[in-house]
């Protein structure tokens, strides 16, 4: 397993293009992440792993019904298990991989579209977008024919579907676009280009005039080029969208990372913000990207938090589903891991 999680390192390491290596200045972000790790941290994500674990079909998916199958549900508890350092077939949750894998080849269709009917919500590139990032990702480390072959179109199905914008919206095709969905999308096209899938240089170049052109003099970013308010979890989601396409310094960056450093996790967060799950999981991977001062102060505070709202089962529950809000905190948590190329810096 350990020569797998070594090969998918490398290929992280392959920059989006030759200029494109990190600028952030070297650190010990790494060597010192696992001392953040505490003993109380380890538990709790093996107490959430369990509960997810407990929580999948037969078929793959999780939950009884209805949001709790949808593919982003699935995507996102394997991330989950990967994030521990379980391939499929191989480590404790080896099985429990395999089993999203099947269940998302199994709902790809021909055009590429990743999505089980009656489980999609109204926007379906959100399940699109992280299923294609899981699979770019399990691909990495198996290299196995039948992976590749549907992430391939589900990777052309993104770049054919972006909008004169740059960006993508709830639906396959080119309408409109908001930054929400777009940063699902490009994280699947790094995931891909890591695991050494094409993709035009053009897509991403758009994608980027796209983000920076949403961003608001505060350094947050607005939902939709319309025009609009700064918010905390589609501004943790624009910077991401930033280093995910490249971009790892410039005053877009350094804008953004203020902004997101003025909702430093607080411990009233879960009762007054909406999409907490969702912009968190995007604000620790931007701090993570970082390092440095950021880093050191962001993931203390989200842990912290997070370690105080588990359930006695292990679980976290969200609005959207129990499987939903626990795999994202699973994820969280385990950032400092440093397991999967696209959370790497």
């Amino acid at each position: 397993m350990r020569a797998m999680l070594l090969a998918t390192t490398l290929l992280a390491a392959v920059a989006w293009c030759g200029a494109c290596a990190s600028a952030a200045e070297p650190d010990d972000v790494e060597v010192k992440a696992s001392e953040l790790i505490t003993p109380a941290t380890s538990q709790a994500v093996d107490e959430g792993l369990k509960f997810l674990a407990s929580r999948q079909a037969e078929d793959g998916s999780f939950g009884p019904g209805g949001p709790s199958r949808n593919v982003a549900i699935c995507a996102l508890a394997g991330m989950a298990f990967l994030s521990s350092g379980s391939t499929p077939s191989r480590g404790p949750y080896g099985s429990e991989v395999e089993k999203c894998v099947d269940f998302l080849l199994a709902h790809t269709d021909s055009t590429g579209f990743i999505n089980l009917e009656g489980a999609a919500t109204h926007g379906p590139m959100y399940g699109h977008g992280f299923a294609t990032l899981f699979l770019a990702e399990t691909y990495g480390m198996t290299r196995r024919g039948e992976i590749r072959d549907k992430l391939a179109d589900a990777v052309k199905l993104i770049v054919g579907t972006q909008n004169q914008e740059g960006g993508w919206r709830y639906q396959p095709r080119r309408h409109d676009a908001d930054i929400s969905v777009t940063i699902c999308q490009v994280m699947a096209l790094r995931a891909a280009r890591n695991a050494g899938l094409h993709v035009p240089r053009e897509t991403i170049d758009h994608c980027i005039d796209y983000v920076k052109r949403s961003q608001n003099p505060d350094g947050g970013f607005m939902y939709m080029l319309t025009g609009g308010d700064s918010a905390f979890p589609r501004s943790a989601a624009g910077v991401v969208a930033l280093y995910s396409a490249g971009i790892y310094e410039g005053p877009e960056v350094t804008k953004g990372l203020e902004y997101l450093m003025h909702h430093l996790p607080r411990g009233d967060a879960f009762s007054r913000e909406t999409h907490y799950f969702y912009g968190h999981y995007y604000a620790v991977q931007a701090m993570w990207h970082a390092g440095g001062k950021h880093w050191k102060s962001w993931y203390p505070a989200i842990r912290d938090e997070l370690l105080s709202r588990q359930h006695a089962d292990g679980s976290w529950m969200d609005s959207i589903c129990v499987e939903y809000g626990t795999a994202m905190a699973c994820i969280v948590l385990q950032m400092p891991n440093n397991y999967l190329p696209i959370f790497q810096r």
